[in-house]
C-alpha cells in the first residue's frame, strides 16, 4: 500500500473525528462543560439511520435526515433535563452527570436494539475510484467532502448569522451577552441541537466506513474526537477541524507502519506531547481568569 493511500484514509477518518469534535468544541466553548454523552448520540443516530434503511426502506438522504432529526430532539432533551438544572453547579457535578447520561444511552440501546452486531449498509454504495495504483471508496470521498462543507458552513454560520454571533458572544462572556439582551439558555440549547445533528451525520459516516454497529459504537470515537478537540484547541472550530484531521492521519499511519495494537496509545501519546509544549492546543487561546 502506498503512502498516498494511507494519507487519504487518514484524512477520511480524521474528517469523521473533526465532525464529532465540532460538537464537543461548540458546547464547551459556550457552556464550558464537557458533554461526554456526545459519543452515544452518534450511536443513536447510526441506529436510526440503520433501521430507516433496512426496516422502512427509506432513501439514504431521508434516512440521514431522520437520524439528524431524532438526534437533534435527543440533544435538546438531554440539555433540558440533565444539564440545564446544573447551570450553577460545580464542574464535577456536570461531569458526573454527563458520564451518567452516556451510560444511560448505552444501556437503553442494549435493551432496545440488543447487543448483537449489525452490519451497516453504506449510504453511498460500495463503488470505488481507481487513481493509478490507488483505489479509493466512494464513502471515503463523500466523508471528506461532507466534512469540508460542514466546517465551511459552521464558520459562515457563526460569523454571519444572528444566532451564530450570539453563540460567539456567549463563548466570550455569558454574563455580558445576557446584559446585551442575548438569551443565553436558548443559545446553549441551539448549540446542543446543532451539535447533536452533526453527531448523527458523523455516526452514519463512521458506520458506512466501518460497517458494524453495536450499542458501544460511539464510545471510542467519542473519546478520540474529544482528544482531537483538545489537540486542536477546544472551543475553536478550525481547531476541531485541524485536530480531527491530524488525529486521523496519525492513527492510520500508526496502524500501517508501527502496530495496530498500540495505535491508540500512540495517538494519546502525541496528544500528551503537544499539550506539554502548548497546553491550550494547536489553535487554542489563553484565557485570563477573573478573580
Amino acid at each position: 500500500m502506498s503512502f498516498l493511500y494511507f494519507l487519504i484514509n487518514g484524512i477520511s477518518l480524521g474528517s469523521i473525528y473533526a465532525i464529532i469534535a465540532l460538537g464537543y468544541t461548540m458546547v464547551y466553548g459556550i457552556s464550558k462543560m464537557l458533554n461526554f454523552a456526545h459519543g452515544d448520540v452518534i450511536m443513536v443516530g447510526a441506529y436510526i439511520c440503520f433501521f430507516s434503511l433496512t426496516r422502512f426502506n427509506l432513501p439514504p438522504l431521508v434516512a440521514v435526515a431522520a437520524a439528524m432529526l431524532v438526534c437533534m430532539v435527543l440533544g435538546m432533551t438531554i440539555e433540558k433535563l440533565a444539564y440545564k438544572p446544573l447551570r450553577q453547579a460545580t464542574s464535577l457535578a456536570v461531569l458526573i452527570t454527563a458520564i451518567g447520561v452516556s451510560y444511560l444511552l448505552q444501556n437503553l440501546a442494549l435493551l432496545l436494539f440488543s447487543p448483537n452486531v449489525k452490519v451497516f449498509p453504506s449510504i453511498v454504495g460500495n463503488g470505488k475510484i481507481s487513481m493509478g495504483d490507488i483505489v479509493v471508496s466512494h464513502v471515503t470521498i463523500v466523508t471528506i467532502i461532507v466534512c469540508i462543507v460542514i466546517m465551511v458552513g459552521m464558520t459562515l454560520f457563526t460569523g454571519r448569522t444572528k444566532i451564530g454571533k450570539a453563540m460567539r458572544a456567549c463563548s466570550e462572556d455569558k454574563a455580558a451577552a445576557q446584559l446585551m439582551g442575548i438569551n443565553v439558555d436558548a443559545t446553549i440549547s441551539v448549540t446542543f441541537i446543532i451539535g447533536s445533528g452533526l453527531a448523527a451525520i458523523a455516526g452514519v459516516l463512521l458506520c458506512s466506513t466501518y460497517p458494524t454497529l453495536v450499542p458501544t459504537t460511539g464510545s471510542m470515537p467519542g473519546i478520540k474526537a474529544f482528544t482531537a478537540a483538545v489537540f486542536g484547541g477546544i472551543g475553536s472550530i478550525p481547531g476541531a477541524f485541524l485536530g480531527g484531521l491530524l488525529l486521523g492521519i496519525i492513527e492510520i499511519f500508526a496502524k500501517a507502519y508501527i502496530s495496530t495494537q498500540i495505535s491508540d496509545a500512540i495517538v494519546f501519546a502525541v496528544l500528551i506531547i503537544v499539550l506539554l509544549v502548548k497546553p491550550t492546543g494547536l489553535l487554542g487561546k489563553k484565557t485570563r481568569e477573573k478573580v
